[in-house]
């Protein structure tokens, strides 16, 4: 890998980071309602899987989404605009944190059911096998989905029918398997193959992504990646993350956050220390600058929500 694609990597992780901060802070004024799920944490994951998709492939993942999102290449100032409930949100508003479609780049949602984008992505890669096109589907889910019926029914159809799909379960350790087995061992059951790689760490994730996704174009089948990843902030906003401890969250941030681990290993490559804090200060820079648009965004009127509404009318007329 050439020290581009490290710099590309590192940008990145930096952009999910600050704008998951920056939507936390919207969060905290009062301007994002309903659930708001931040990455903040996982962003190694994120960006290793887009080292290794081409134009064509796809992507779908769960309700802490807004990473895929940027990654896919979607624009910041949209997706913070739909956070907001706005006109120029990716779902003018109407979807909110949980719910976002770009299929100009390859994004299938955002899905705020538990684990409902696993089928949603062998459809997706059902059609590209029956279209005989080269391109894959990604489809990433956490560790309490892992776990559920449904998805371990896709695991068998994807093997029966050589899918091209690239399962990816983002374990944030939230979920326990049964007593000595991963959470992966239920595709094994089908034959599907597994890495498993430190989530927290960029350049592992990129390079067991790379070799999936190889086999999986090459048409032989689904494949499986669970990544140990360790999320910083609670399940929702909502959430204190009383389950992990002051001690547990500074170790980790200490000692195997992604994005001070790549850091490290660019200024061991050569890059220095103004070359890197001018990449944070253009990020935030873009950031802000996505922030501000979003909030000037309109907020959608009753004629805009009404049209997309199925309800039913009592004879009263009520």
């Amino acid at each position: 890998m050439t020290s581009e694609t490290d710099v590309s990597g590192y940008r990145q992780m930096l952009m999910i980071r600050r704008f998951e901060e920056k939507a936390g802070q919207l969060f905290g004024m009062g301007l994002i309602e309903g659930y708001c799920h931040l990455c903040i944490g996982q962003e190694a994951v994120v960006a290793g899987l887009e080292a290794a998709l081409r134009k064509g492939d796809r992507r779908t993942a769960s309700y802490r989404s807004h990473g895929h999102m940027l990654a896919s290449g979607m624009d910041p100032a949209r997706i913070m605009a739909e956070l907001l409930g706005r006109t120029d949100g990716y779902s003018r508003g109407r979807g909110g944190s949980m719910h976002m479609f770009s299929p100009d780049d390859g994004f299938f949602g955002g899905h705020g059911m538990l684990g409902a984008q696993v089928p949603v992505g062998a459809g997706l890669a059902f059609a590209d096998r029956y279209r005989k096109t080269n391109a894959i589907t990604v489809v990433s889910y956490g560790d309490v989905a892992a776990d559920l019926g449904h998805v371990a029914e896709t695991y068998r159809l994807a093997a029966m029918w050589s899918l091209p799909l690239l399962f990816v379960i983002e374990n944030n350790a939230e979920a326990s398997a049964p007593k000595g087995m991963c959470l992966s061992d239920r595709a094994a059951a089908y034959r599907i193959p597994i890495s498993r790689v430190d989530g927290m760490d960029l350049r592992a994730v990129r390079e067991v992504a790379l070799d999936a996704a190889l086999h999986v174009r090459a048409g032989k089948g689904p494949w499986l990646i669970e990544a140990a990843t360790f999320r910083y902030r609670g399940h929702s906003m909502a959430d204190p993350a009383k389950y992990r401890t002051l001690d547990e969250m500074q170790r980790v941030r200490a000692e195997r956050d992604p994005i001070a681990r790549e850091r490290e290993k660019l200024l061991e490559e050569g890059a220095t220390e103004a070359e890197l804090r001018e990449i944070d200060a253009e990020v935030k820079a873009l950031v802000n600058e996505a922030a501000d648009r979003a909030r000037a965004s309109d907020s959608p009127t009753l004629g805009d929500l009404a049209p997309h509404i199925a309800a039913e009318v009592r004879h009263d007329g009520a």
